[in-house]
């Protein structure tokens, strides 16, 4: 399909024509945003060139912002975590600056493990989840899941001769997230393919595991002394470890919520 050109086109024949071709040029932004970046460069009396780079700028966060929530979809999160919303100030343990400092990614880069160890409500699905959603928005490839199903999708992987594509397929996200280990007891079999997991993975990828025991408990976990120290190893070599603390978070949280009237007043 050619577009009919011509000059002198009035306004509103400019207008359909320009929502034509960003049809055909699949550019949905630049479509829905022209009539208010023109105004405005009316307004503002940019030259063609600022115009121009206008449209295009917004075309492009666009489309990076709409990857990014592709990514975060793709991650499998269960439910939306950042770290604007966690509160600091309800558990003092966590440093905040420890937190943004990680979610600068870097150690995703360089491959490194993380891990987040405290009883339950302390903070940890909320910290993992919020610095999995970090990593997906600077770019990275994120996959979320729980301990238990981890396991159980390497052991009927295993059973229909299709581990090692299994294990490829987590082997390609920059960053695996593991929640909830520590709550169940693994049979040897199971706790073996996680092993494989969290020590076949390329070095560039890392892992973020949080658990609700300390490395001195994993053992309730991997029953095999010998595969606990090996896997508690790989993920404190270089690693970067935080204790969330044993006071609740969640109902230091609330505590605090019940509070703030009383202390307004």
């Amino acid at each position: 399909m050619t577009l009919p050109r011509q000059r002198g086109l009035t306004e509103q024949a400019a207008d359909a024509a320009i929502d034509t071709a960003c049809r055909m040029l699949r550019l949905p932004s630049i479509r829905n945003e022209f009539p208010d970046i023109a105004d405005r460069a009316v307004k503002d009396q940019m030259t063609y060139r600022g115009f121009l780079a206008e449209l295009l700028m917004t075309e492009c966060d666009d489309r990076a912002r709409r990857r990014s929530e592709r990514r975060i979809k793709a991650a499998g999160f269960p439910r939306e975590k950042s770290l604007r919303t966690f509160d600091f100030d309800a558990n003092p343990n966590i440093d905040p600056a420890t937190i943004h400092t990680l979610a600068s990614c870097e150690w995703i880069k360089k491959g490194q493990p993380l891990c987040l160890i405290g009883d339950s409500g302390t903070g940890k699905s909320h910290m993992l989840i919020a610095l999995g959603t970090e990593a997906a928005m600077k770019g990275y490839r994120v996959r979320y899941t729980l301990a238990t199903k981890l396991v159980n999708e390497l052991v009927e992987a295993a059973d229909e001769k299709q581990l090692n594509k299994t294990i490829a397929r987590y082997g390609r996200v920059d960053l695996l997230c593991i929640d909830e280990l520590g709550y169940m007891e693994l049979d040897r079999h199971g706790a073996e393919l996680l092993f494989q997991v969290l020590t076949e993975r390329e070095e560039k990828n890392s892992v973020a595991i949080a658990s609700n025991e300390s490395f001195g408990g994993w053992t309730k976990t991997f029953t095999d002394p010998r595969l606990c120290a090996a896997i508690v190893d790989r993920l404190t070599f270089n690693g970067t470890i935080i204790e969330t603390g044993t006071d609740s978070y969640r109902l230091a949280s609330t505590r605090a919520r019940a509070e703030a009237p009383a202390t307004a007043s």
